[in-house]
Order: structure tokens, then C-alpha cells, then sequence
């Protein structure tokens, strides 16, 4: 779902392809998953991979965590793939093929996924790129993979009580919604209310760079 339209071929045609936003926010991101994830073991989904680029660096980093990789885009399942076999890491498995917009993904696409092994769900710059159903798609899902005590890192550009954070922002939104109108930047409030209604707690609100946040939703039971 979150496979980037500003994407390029990196070279050849072994179809792994190259997100310009990877390599801005790659560190910023790294060092909050870092803070909660190093020296824990278990298996992180990561929804709407996109090029792949996150899996492979991040798995190289934290080679404790199983990362597994996914999205809906045939191009972006096709990447993944091809940065996955280039890493040659062990700790990322295959990716596998998820459409957000569907209620029952995680009974039909990653059934081998259970809250004994998930401790964490990623998830990138994909909801104010898609439908509203998107998001309420992945946290009724997360809500029902993560074990007690994971947590859902939600990556992105918010609105903040009706209001945008930056006059960039702003304009950013106009444009998506001028390309599809059930795209936008959303609010954090409704984010969280979404949250709630799934079993997470909003536990964090991190700034980062570029006027976007992580915000990191926790399941308590």
C-alpha cells in the first residue's frame, strides 16, 4: 500500500527500487525502534514496505529481530524481494502480500503471525496515502497480532487537533487530496480514537524531522 509513486528503478532490472524519503527519514526512524526494540527477540510486520529499503536496513541493525516484510503493490512485493535476496539477511522473511483495505487481512494474508511472537508492527508513511479504511484495516488487525505489551509504530505527517503542524503540511495535504480525495494528512485524535477502539493505548508522541511523527500505540491486555 505504501509503495512510494516517487520510487525509481536503482539499476539493472532486478526490480529493486530506490524512495528518496527512505534516505531522509531512515535515521530519525531507526533511532525510535532502536530505543524500544534493542536486546528484545521476536518478529516485527512491517505494513506497507514499499521499496523494502526500511527491512533491509533495519533488520542489518537489529539482527535479533525477525522483520517481515509487506504491502499490496505487485511492484513493491517485487522489490522488497529483490533488496531481501540482495542483503542476504537471514532475519527477513519473504514478503507477503497485504491490502490494508481489507478487515480480515491478518486471518488471510499472515496467519503464521501470533501474540506470541509479535512484539512490534511498523508502519510508514501509508494512511494519509490511502483510503480512511486503511488505517481502520491496520489497527483492527495489529490490535489483534500484537502480544501484551507490543507496540505499533506509526510514522507519518498529522494534523494536531484539527490543525496543521507546519504551512508545509498544509500544502502537502491540498496536493494529495487533489490527486484522491480520500487521501489527506489525518488527525492525531482520530488516529488515537481508532487506536482505542482496536485495544491500543497511545503511549508515546514523538517529533521528528520534516514536521511528521511517530506515534507509538501500545497493547495493555
Amino acid at each position: 500500500m505504501a509503495h512510494d509513486f516517487w520510487s525509481k528503478p536503482v539499476s539493472g532490472e532486478d526490480g529493486r527500487l530506490d524512495a528518496p524519503a527512505f534516505h531522509k527519514n531512515r535515521e530519525p526512524i531507526f533511532a525510535v525502534l532502536e530505543r524500544h526494540l534493542r536486546g528484545k527477540r521476536g518478529t516485527l510486520l512491517e505494513l506497507g514496505s514499499g521499496s523494502g529499503q526500511h527491512a533491509v536496513d533495519y533488520a542489518s541493525r537489529l539482527p535479533e529481530i525477525i522483520w517481515q516484510p509487506s504491502d499490496r503493490d505487485d511492484a513493491a512485493l517485487n522489490s522488497i524481494a529483490a533488496w531481501r535476496e540482495f542483503s542476504v539477511l537471514p532475519n527477513i522473511r519473504p514478503p507477503v502480500a497485504i491490502d490494508l483495505m481489507r478487515k480480515d487481512w491478518a486471518e488471510r494474508a499472515a496467519p503464521e503471525l501470533s501474540r506470541e511472537s509479535l512484539i512490534a508492527v511498523f508502519c510508514a508513511n501509508v494512511i494519509h496515502i490511502s483510503p480512511w479504511q486503511v488505517a481502520e484495516g491496520l489497527f483492527a488487525n495489529a490490535g489483534l497480532l500484537l502480544q501484551r505489551g507490543g507496540k505499533l509504530f506509526l510514522y507519518g505527517p498529522f494534523m494536531r487537533s484539527g490543525a496543521h503542524t507546519a504551512p508545509s503540511n498544509e500544502q502537502f495535504d491540498r496536493t494529495l487530496r487533489a490527486r484522491n480525495p480520500e487521501w489527506g494528512l489525518r488527525d492525531m485524535n482520530d488516529v488515537t480514537a481508532l487506536a482505542e477502539t482496536a485495544g491500543l493505548r497511545l503511549a508515546e508522541t514523538i517529533p521528528m524531522p520534516a514536521n511528521n511523527f511517530t506515534l507509538i500505540f501500545e497493547r495493555a491486555e
